[in-house]
């Protein structure tokens, strides 16, 4: 059964949602961090991404303590990504609370190191982050494009051991007008042995429910949850009852 994970974007302290990446036009939500994830993790939630915008658009992570409140006063496992370039910044990621991380520039601007990574700090514990504008890799949090080919940008490090790829299509993201089913099967064709995790563009319960018939790993939902098109106890259907 696919995974639900909520993203919790961070942009000067307050929880905050961009569409298709622009910073120019973010939407301020009130909740804080914590008591928001509270909620999710009554609902059932397992995992939240966590995206230091600040820390994306500087190069390295800067709401650490937002991480550590999480991981404090919840039992959720976070993903935290946003501006990670360094072992150092992994090794603080998860001092503060994180289980997993994902990175996406540094995969970018020093291919090595981040295969390095897949190694040293193993496959369940590093995601890459792969996102895309018309099928090129976008990354510094979307603000610098690539010529670079999303496919051979995920098979370079798929032949490195990769095993989880995030994957936004930037087009979608913040929209609500549907994810890139296209897309993310053709990634899971291509790359059968590697876990996807579908972000942008989910608009529903019916959304999810196609991206699990097609194989996704993981989707991680922000806007529809934000702004109530999908209901916290409509995704109790896919959580795993013990």
């Amino acid at each position: 059964m696919i995974q639900i994970i909520p993203s919790v974007s961070l942009l000067n302290g307050k929880i905050v949602r961009l569409k298709k990446g622009d910073y120019s036009k973010e939407k301020v939500y009130e909740d804080s961090p914590v008591d928001l994830c509270q909620k999710f993790e009554d609902y059932g939630i397992e995992v939240v991404h966590l995206v230091d915008l600040d820390g994306a658009k500087k190069g390295n992570p800067i709401n650490y303590h937002v991480l550590e409140a999480i991981s404090s006063f919840t039992n959720l496992k976070v993903d935290f990504t946003g501006g990670i370039s360094t072992d150092g910044d992994i090794s603080k990621a998860y001092e503060y609370g994180a289980s997993y991380i994902t990175a996406a520039s540094i995969a970018v601007t020093n291919k090595s190191l981040f295969a390095s990574w897949i190694v040293s700090y193993g496959r369940e514990k590093i995601t890459l982050g792969a996102d895309a504008l018309n099928g090129k890799i976008a990354f510094k949090g979307w603000q610098k494009n690539s010529s670079i080919d999303l496919f051979e940008h995920i098979d370079y490090f798929y032949s490195h051991g990769l095993k989880y790829v995030k994957t936004t299509d930037i087009i979608k993201d913040g929209a609500m007008s549907g994810p890139s089913f296209h897309l993310y099967e053709k990634i899971i064709k291509t790359f059968p042995d590697i876990c996807v995790l579908a972000s942008g563009g989910v608009k529903s319960v019916e959304d999810i429910k196609r991206l699990n018939d097609i194989g996704v790993f993981a989707v991680i939902v922000g806007s529809a949850l934000y702004e109530d098109k999908i209901k916290l106890h409509e995704l109790e259907q896919f959580f795993t009852k013990v």
